[in-house]
């Protein structure tokens, strides 16, 4: 079972395959999950059922602390740093203070790293609150999760705890008017006796009607990279990555691939 979870507040950098050397920040706790989603592949594990129980988040202050404190050690100046995430132990907009946390980022980014780029992995479903929405706006990365379209397939895939349909999601992200990244995490496998697989004709098609309706600046599209709670799944090969991304090519849209 995957139980990859961040042990501090700021943490690296890392070497991510999408955003390069990045300095991640948590603001979950940090000897837990916290998510409204329970995606079955997640290299933090499954989200604890008590997740929203007595939960010890970060304030405000101590982020803009530890963060000034990293950035402005001298050691910091001889590393390459492409960005600067909001990632961590679940979803990161849940975080009563996003918002504000987020322009103390951006105010230390300028101080320190203004060739940074600011970076937020979410699952996209806060975007529908106007104070989150109007935060990632000011993101240079804006990186919002869709794995399916199909609704059946999305609630089996991304076992979601806060209810949201597609149709939702596809409104609050067409709402970004393009200033939006879309991630899909591609794979296969069996999950409590069921084979699951959004690479398939059907899923791919669903998936790029609502790319072409939302219009992205790019699609991230990548696969697992570390275990997951179920061991029945699989990581879809990089010749099928590409197979996949031309099909996202043909209908004008970017696509980036980590494989």
């Amino acid at each position: 079972m995957g139980t990859f979870l961040f042990d501090s507040t700021v943490f690296g950098p890392v070497y991510s395959r999408r955003l390069g050397s990045s300095l991640g920040l948590n603001l979950l706790p940090d000897n837990k999950k916290l998510c409204n989603f329970n995606c079955i592949y997640c290299e933090c594990g499954l989200t604890p059922r008590n997740s929203n129980n007595g939960n010890s988040l970060p304030e405000r202050a101590v982020v803009k602390r530890l963060l000034e404190k990293r950035l402005s050690d001298p050691a910091s100046e001889r590393e390459k740093i492409d960005s600067i995430t909001f990632a961590g132990n679940g979803e990161p907009t849940m975080h009563p203070e996003f918002p504000g946390i987020l322009d103390d980022v951006l105010e230390i980014r300028k101080k320190f790293l203004p060739e940074a780029k600011i970076a937020v992995l979410s699952n996209g479903t806060l975007t529908g609150h106007d104070d989150i929405f109007q935060a990632l706006l000011k993101t240079d990365l804006n990186i919002l999760k869709m794995d399916s379209f199909n609704e059946a397939t999305r609630k089996i895939v991304n076992c979601p705890l806060t209810p949201v349909s597609n149709e939702q999601l596809l409104k609050q992200y067409k709402r970004f008017r393009g200033k939006l990244i879309i991630q899909t995490l591609f794979f296969r496998g069996l999950y409590k006796g069921l084979y699951v697989d959004n690479t398939a004709p059907d899923e791919l098609e669903a998936l790029t009607d609502a790319y072409g309706e939302i219009k992205p600046e790019s699609i991230m599209i990548y696969t697992i990279a570390r275990d997951t709670p179920y061991p029945g799944l699989q990581k879809v090969n990089e010749k099928d990555l590409r197979s996949i991304a031309e099909i996202i090519g043909k209908r004008g849209i970017k696509t980036l691939i980590s494989a």
